[in-house]
């Protein structure tokens, strides 16, 4: 795969998540997908994804980086957002807040196989 396909690839599926269409999800994440070690399969992502939405009805992915070199991808998703009580264990409760996340994704036929996540949560300490 090209770097300019999985980029595309992955815009897209940002673009999937944006518009909270389910869905497609699994054109875009593998069956067995993990995530931060963690075996959660497409249901536990999907699950992961609908608990992120309800607990943050405004979140929007903002990919303000990204960098291809198959079969990784590695992005900096830019959030500005208002989660609806606590988050990341942080009193929010409600007050918009802007973070980063930084995120490394590996890719096999077109779809994630893995994802390593870190967020930026002394950025949204600083602004509580």
């Amino acid at each position: 795969m090209i770097k300019t396909d999985l980029s595309d690839v992955y815009r897209d599926y940002i673009a999937c998540l944006n518009k909270q269409d389910w869905p497609k999800l699994g054109q875009f994440v593998d069956d067995e997908v993990i995530h931060n070690g963690r075996r959660l399969g497409l249901s536990g992502y999907l699950e992961m994804l609908e608990r992120d939405f309800a607990d943050i009805p405004d979140l929007y992915f903002n990919v303000q980086m990204l960098i291809s070199d198959p079969p990784y991808i590695a992005s900096r998703l830019g959030f500005d957002c208002t989660p609806k009580e606590r988050f990341l264990g942080l009193p929010v409760n409600g007050r918009r807040v802007s973070f980063a996340e930084n995120v490394i994704y590996e890719f096999r036929n077109e779809t994630i196989v893995e994802v390593w996540s870190v967020i930026d949560k002394a950025a949204i300490e600083a602004q509580l």
